[in-house]
């Protein structure tokens, strides 16, 4: 499954000059932007960078622990010890020539817990010179991978509160789920509008605005598996 917000790419640092026109460009393209780890696959996988650009690009790629995501209390955590951190990501640093693809390897150096553990590595061009003969634009790109590393046994238990116009889903279970295709139809089951979609993690809740009235229904995923609920 596809984690919508995660395939949008973070507009990280940009350098505006007095000068509408030309401009350089940091062009960098992932492979994918989700490493699922789960049970029964291997412990590392990797992903791969490449400059679709006409300059050398100097990339780095910085892991953090998300602690309680999808929570009040969400924060990340930044431990330059793997060991402690849990997740191996290397090389942290590359130098990518024009065209130039480069395999960055997410593994993961603990046994798995009875939760999922979230981390996300920023991977993103970092600043070199402005190559341009007048001021120019200079823009980098970067993206936000999200890692997941699942406990051995997965349970994605989500449960649905409703109060007047609101439903408040709850993961009560060990590991995260996607929520997605979800809508309320009129009794005939013929007039139906479409409700948003979200991750939910352990511990995390999420409230959507419905209809008073008339069930609801979504698609919920858990690690590639998934089945239409209704609540």
């Amino acid at each position: 499954m596809t984690d919508i917000r995660a395939l949008v790419p973070r507009i990280l640092l940009a350098f505006l000059a007095i000068a509408a026109t030309p401009h350089a460009h940091a062009n960098l393209v992932l492979s994918r932007v989700i490493v699922d780890l789960t049970p029964g696959t291997p412990q590392a996988q990797d992903l791969e960078v490449w400059n679709n650009s006409k300059d050398r690009s100097y990339v780095v790629a910085e892991p953090v622990e998300v602690v309680a995501p999808g929570t009040a209390q969400e924060e990340r955590v930044v431990q330059p010890d793997p060991g402690i951190l849990g997740l191996l990501v290397s090389p942290q640093r590359m130098i990518l020539e024009p065209g130039q693809r480069r395999l960055v390897r997410i593994a993961a150096v603990l046994a798995r817990g009875s939760r999922d553990r979230i981390y996300r590595v920023a991977i993103k061009p970092v600043a070199g010179d402005v190559t341009a003969s007048i001021t120019a634009l200079k823009v980098m790109v970067g993206y936000d991978v999200l890692v997941i590393y699942r406990p051995e046994t997965l349970d994605g238990s989500v449960v649905a509160e409703r109060t007047g116009a609101t439903i408040t889903f709850r993961n009560t279970g060990n590991t995260n789920v996607e929520m997605f295709e979800g809508k309320q139809c009129d009794p005939a089951g013929k007039m139906c509008r479409t409700l948003p979609a979200n991750r939910l993690y352990p511990g995390a809740s999420w409230q959507v605005v419905v209809d008073a009235v008339g069930p609801v229904e979504y698609r919920v995923a858990t690690a590639g598996q998934s089945e239409v609920r209704t609540f």
